[in-house]
């Protein structure tokens, strides 16, 4: 039976993109309204929080001393010591009131990273390839693309348009992360929209249901085969954790509440735990140049 606790109580306004540092044996992730980076030891009491210049999404792992940060002003190298940002590129859509949102890393060390309009105008979600300086657009027409993932063998990419309530999957070479075919419908979601996801090492796909207080877990051939509840109505993005990566650290938000909500619900915007019977993958490097 898993086992669900809070990992950290600070509040984040939107909570997104947590990751796993190895080699820093620490957790990682943002508060994206509020531009911050926060990072923390799971056996930590309170999170390290870190002032950023922009609204950013995505932490990709580089090396032991690096992330790739995307962000509203583009791809910035971070330093994990000290914090210094270098920028890599400016922000690449261009299409004013745009920003980055939800990425991961394929086995190939290819970012997929997606875009979206501020206000969530219809079509303006679209999914991006980036590899060693190279972008390329790769999918177009979405709203808000959230649920980007990749199955064990790197042949399978995963995506989700939250307002459709749809995640779609679709063939991709696995040498280079770029689709290989058309995509198709995986699965249709009820109860909530599909937010973020990972998947684990026996290929179930883990997804995060925003406004349904809860992280559903499916097959690879779509079907639902367990679900997580979690305190928190807006959960949004999960990640394996831990040197045996098998804790689920999931993010949460209190985006578009007032004050009446947040104190109906005080457990909104915390960061969660959950301790299961289940195993992550290792998240690949992303290649720089």
């Amino acid at each position: 039976m898993p086992k669900v606790s809070v990992l950290s109580s600070h509040a984040c306004h939107l909570g997104e993109g947590p990751s796993w540092h190895p080699g820093r044996a620490r957790a990682f992730w943002f508060d994206i309204m509020e531009r911050q980076f926060l990072e923390m030891g799971l056996e930590e009491t309170t999170p390290r929080i870190h002032a950023l210049p922009f609204h950013a999404t995505v932490a990709a792992r580089v090396d032991d001393d690096r992330h790739l940060i995307a962000s509203d002003a583009g791809f910035h190298l971070r330093s994990i010591d000290n914090g210094a940002l270098t920028e890599l590129r400016s922000f690449w859509d261009e299409r004013p009131g745009t920003r980055s949102n939800d990425g991961a890393v394929h086995p190939s060390g290819a970012l997929w990273i997606s875009t979206m309009g501020w206000r969530f105008e219809p079509g303006f979600g679209r999914i991006w390839w980036y590899r060693a300086g190279e972008l390329r657009l790769i999918v177009e027409g979405l709203t808000i693309p959230n649920a980007i993932a990749f199955s064990p063998d790197g042949q399978t990419a995963y995506f989700s348009d939250t307002l459709e309530h749809v995640i779609y999957r679709i063939a991709v070479d696995p040498a280079t992360g770029l689709p290989s075919g058309d995509r198709s419908v995986f699965c249709r979601v009820s109860g909530g929209g599909p937010d973020g996801a990972t998947v684990d090492a026996d290929g179930l796909l883990w997804n995060a249901r925003w406004g349904g207080s809860a992280v559903d877990a499916y097959d690879p051939n779509g079907r639902l085969v367990s679900t997580i509840a979690l305190p928190a109505r807006q959960v949004n993005c999960p990640a394996f954790v831990g040197p045996k990566l098998d804790r689920l650290l999931v993010t949460s938000a209190f985006e578009g509440y007032d004050a009446e909500r947040r104190a109906a619900e005080p457990e909104a915007g915390r960061t969660y735990l959950v301790d299961g019977p289940f195993r992550g993958l290792p998240q690949p490097a992303v290649q720089i140049g």
